[in-house]
């Protein structure tokens, strides 16, 4: 379920906004959205704090009966849910990851148990490769930076274990947590696939071109940006004239490129007839930094024009489209 809620309606309430913790627009609106689920690893602590055993039962119930219900006949359902949390979670962050997206307060109330990108505020994504970068702008330790997310998570996990010990044993809790770091690092690898837009040839093969394709990325530094060097690179070998021929085809036919270029010659792109997409004939993909996405505010706020925010929604569905990821390998 690894996919954030959709916007379902937008409705302005032509009250004033005013919001002294961060800056924000200044215009009032109810936004709704929709979720599989809004039930949060905080209800869990909530529950724990107050040491309500039986309530802590009941959610475990109601959350497997409405979410997992493949899992409701099994016998130890606080373990089992625990596992099935700790899966889903382990997939949200390798989704995370691979699109250099950074969630910006990653605390326990903003992670939800079915595994989806949950409430956050000051988001970014990537400009460049760079685990340091953060996205909330009273985040000056850095708790929350890009590279820090996997431990942010799996520290998430461990709170929420540490809720579910009240009802079950903690071995079992403990097996699960153990289980992210596997999780986490095959998923990765098929997240990292699916943004290539190639087919698995295994996971030493997987795992040895995930760890070129990032070396690669971090000898870009500052000349080569997250996002189009996926869609320079999207189908593998199959894309290499249109990246040699493209905006960064310099920084590419370099020493510092021959080994991604190399490995992924041994990778078949999966359905290479996205590649016909006309996405992929621009020079550069659609993306979203912060500075273009609030950039979009200004016309809104100054004359009501919400033209600039429609073309950059319908560039966002032509590249969704071009891609279109989540569907199964051939």
């Amino acid at each position: 379920m690894s996919t954030p809620p959709r916007a379902f309606s937008l409705v302005e309430t032509g009250e004033a906004l005013t919001r002294g913790d961060e800056p924000s627009p200044t215009r009032s609106a109810v936004l709704t959205r929709l979720s599989h689920s809004h039930m949060r690893f905080g209800t869990f602590q909530r529950l724990a704090y107050l040491d309500r055993r039986d309530l802590m039962v009941q959610l475990v119930d109601h959350v497997i009966e409405s979410y997992f219900p493949d899992l409701a006949d099994e016998s130890d359902r606080p373990a089992v849910l625990m596992r099935a949390v700790v899966s889903a979670s382990a997939r949200l962050l390798s989704r995370w990851m691979s699109a250099g997206f950074v969630h910006g307060v990653l605390n326990t109330d903003n992670m939800v148990v079915t595994g989806e990108s949950f409430d956050y505020g000051p988001w970014r994504f990537l400009p460049r490769n760079d685990p340091n970068f953060v996205a909330a702008y009273f985040d000056h330790a850095g708790l929350y930076s890009f590279g820090r997310q996997p431990e942010a998570v799996f520290w998430n996990l461990q709170q929420l274990a540490g809720c579910l010990s009240l009802v079950t044993d903690q071995a079992a809790l403990l097996a699960a947590l153990n289980s992210f770091s596997d999780l986490y690092r095959a998923a990765l690898r098929g997240a990292m696939l699916d943004r290539l837009g190639l087919k698995s040839r295994g996971a030493e093969a997987d795992i040895a071109l995930v760890n070129t394709a990032f070396r690669a990325l971090a000898e870009g530094g500052e000349t080569l940006r997250w996002e189009p060097f996926f869609f320079d690179w999207f189908g593998g070998a199959a894309s290499e004239e249109r990246a040699l021929r493209g905006p960064r085809a310099g920084l590419y036919a370099g020493e510092a490129f021959l080994d991604l270029r190399r490995a992924l010659a041994d990778f078949d792109p999966d359905r290479p007839e996205r590649l016909a997409h006309p996405a992929f004939a621009r020079p550069e993909p659609e993306e979203l930094i912060i500075d273009e996405v609030e950039a979009l505010w200004s016309p809104i706020a100054d004359a009501d024009d919400w033209g600039p925010l429609n073309a950059k929604l319908a560039r966002i569905d032509a590249a969704r489209e071009a891609y279109a990821l989540g569907q199964a390998q051939i």
